[in-house]
């Protein structure tokens, strides 16, 4: 049940969401046990994003929320892959993609609560 939400300061045509959200399904595979069946994507382009309080350079800032992974296992291939993906569609240099993990304790859907007690690795 992972969710991966991006912010990016620069526009995204809908072929580029269109790839981004393929490329996004293949690389959650990087986690163990996780796949684009299950992965919730969302895109806000032209958000003001200043790094370095510089906002003239193109800059990522991606949420991956994942449930039931606290040993973190592929977050380090994952991130290459997303800094890769940003890169190769968005053009955003690989030293302006950031990437935050947050690991999801509880997890409602379709009426039903998960519990990551309930499915501890």
């Amino acid at each position: 049940m992972p969710f991966i939400i991006s912010k990016v300061n620069v526009p995204i045509s809908k072929e580029q969401e269109i790839q981004l959200k393929a490329r996004l399904g293949k690389a959650i595979e990087l986690v163990p046990g996780k796949s684009e069946e299950y992965l919730l994507t969302g895109f806000e382009e032209n958000y003001h994003l200043y790094l370095r309080g510089d906002d003239s350079q193109p800059i990522a800032y991606i949420k991956a929320s994942i449930f039931g992974n606290e040993g973190h296992y592929g977050y380090d291939k994952l991130t290459m892959e997303i800094t890769k993906i940003f890169g190769e569609i968005l053009g955003i240099a690989p030293h302006h993609v950031y990437v935050k993990y947050d690991d999801i304790q509880g997890w409602g859907v379709n009426g039903m609560y998960f519990d990551r007690n309930q499915y501890m690795e």
